[in-house]
């Protein structure tokens, strides 16, 4: 699809996309922070101690890098909008799980299940917002952006209010039912096509878009994937790990430091809105990509070298570094031409982040009881985000992702023929 001259009304024609495309964003995340303020109530109830609770803690990055690897390829076959609907499925299902677990197998269960679809839901997004808003992907991908980041803090709001007027199981079962409200305006789309589909029976199916194998290979998609990975794996060790550290680094009391992490949360939001419009204006978006690493690493140089001296604001520093996030998001539809591409980008740099973000915390946690401080894990993180400079020229570059498959497929006949007519010429050996 391609932009048209002038961009259509947001509203138009697409109402049911565009709010569909929302409420899936301020669901994706709700599974992940619903449980942890209610761990507590759960645990009394349901009999779990930590090693279960961290089992728990480490499901979200482990399904949603698993579901953005499969979930690209079930996407091809079966459809964006339709699989979509059986994620959100998912969430629902995964949701009530939860809220009746009698055991921690079937909380874990509930758990697995909810994130998976939450996981489909993150891949698919991007693709959603190419199919319906390919003249306006900067100004939605920065709407549902701002929505993750802020879905992400509503269970952890409500949550005790919610656990002390009706119990932890009413808290996790409310979910369930934003989960499937958000399925409906899908269910419409879904419906238009069907008759959409019936009344060209007689017409030929246009042949669905694909683009070439080779993925793997791409710069494009890697410099997409680390761009993702450098936010994720710093932002989930943040979480993890950030509060004891600035307790014992800087002196801080646990109550301050917390509020410290929600800050260092909340600055996503102010990114999301403003990077993918400015990424989607300016010809050479790597620049943001520096940005993004100067902050972290002014951010973590602060915490190493003037720890007590201003606490804040090298938690604030480090926090704008997460404009990667909503930039790498972005480059999923700037550096592809079709749908079909989009899904195999947001896919492969999904997958490959998340699978980062899972290792990001632990090794974290290894480094931090191999020195018994903080500054190797913090050199760790500013390592990592010098390394990811690299790809900051790649990303310089407006170098579509099925041009460049399209190149390397090209290319390979044509060397394997120069091989063929090599050995010809050269005749066979005595």
């Amino acid at each position: 699809m391609t932009h048209p001259a002038t961009p259509l009304p947001l509203w138009a024609g697409r109402t049911a996309a565009l709010i569909g495309i929302l409420l899936v964003a301020f669901n994706v995340r709700t599974a992940v922070s619903a449980i942890a303020p209610v761990a507590l109530d759960i645990a009394q109830d349901v009999t779990l101690g930590s090693i279960q609770l961290g089992i728990i803690g480490t499901v979200p990055p482990i399904a949603f890098a698993a579901s953005a690897l499969f979930g690209a390829a079930i996407a091809r076959r079966f459809g964006v909008e339709r699989l979509l609907a059986v994620a959100i499925i998912a969430m629902v299902l995964g949701h009530v799980f939860r809220a009746v677990a009698p055991s921690f197998w079937v909380l874990l269960l509930g758990t697995i299940v909810a994130l998976a679809g939450a996981g489909v839901g993150n891949v698919l997004l991007p693709p959603l917002v190419k199919r319906y808003f390919p003249d306006r992907i900067g100004l939605v991908t920065a709407v549902y952006v701002g929505i993750v980041s802020v879905s992400a803090a509503v269970p952890s709001s409500i949550a005790a209010p919610v656990t002390d007027a009706a119990g932890w199981r009413t808290s996790l079962a409310v979910w369930a039912v934003s989960a499937l409200v958000c399925l409906l305006p899908w269910l419409v789309i879904l419906l238009r096509h069907r008759r959409a589909c019936a009344a060209q029976s007689d017409a030929p199916a246009p042949p669905a878009p694909r683009i070439p194998a080779g993925i793997w290979r791409s710069r494009v998609a890697w410099a997409v994937a680390l761009t993702f990975s450098l936010s994720s794996a710093h932002v989930y060790s943040a979480f993890a790990w950030l509060p004891l550290l600035l307790v014992e680094k800087t002196g801080v009391g646990e109550a301050e430091a917390g509020a410290m992490l929600g800050v260092y949360a909340l600055i996503g939001l102010p990114a999301a809105l403003v990077i993918p419009p400015l990424a989607s204006r300016l010809r050479n978006v790597g620049v943001l990509l520096y940005a993004g690493i100067v902050f972290f690493l002014i951010g973590y140089a602060g915490l190493v070298f003037f720890p007590v001296a201003a606490p804040w604001l090298w938690v604030v520093v480090a926090g704008a570094g997460s404009i990667t996030f909503p930039l790498s998001l972005t480059l999923v539809n700037l550096r592809t031409r079709t749908q079909a591409g989009s899904v195999a980008l947001s896919g492969f740099a999904q997958g490959v982040g998340y699978t980062v973000a899972a290792l990001g915390p632990f090794l974290f946690a290894l480094l931090h009881d191999v020195s018994g401080g903080w500054d190797l894990p913090l050199y760790y993180l500013m390592a990592t985000a010098v390394l990811t400079a690299v790809v900051g020229r790649q990303l310089g570059r407006p170098t579509m992702l099925e041009d460049e498959l399209e190149a390397r497929a090209l290319a390979a006949p044509a060397s394997g023929a120069v091989d063929e007519r090599r050995g010809a010429d050269e005749g066979p050996l005595a």
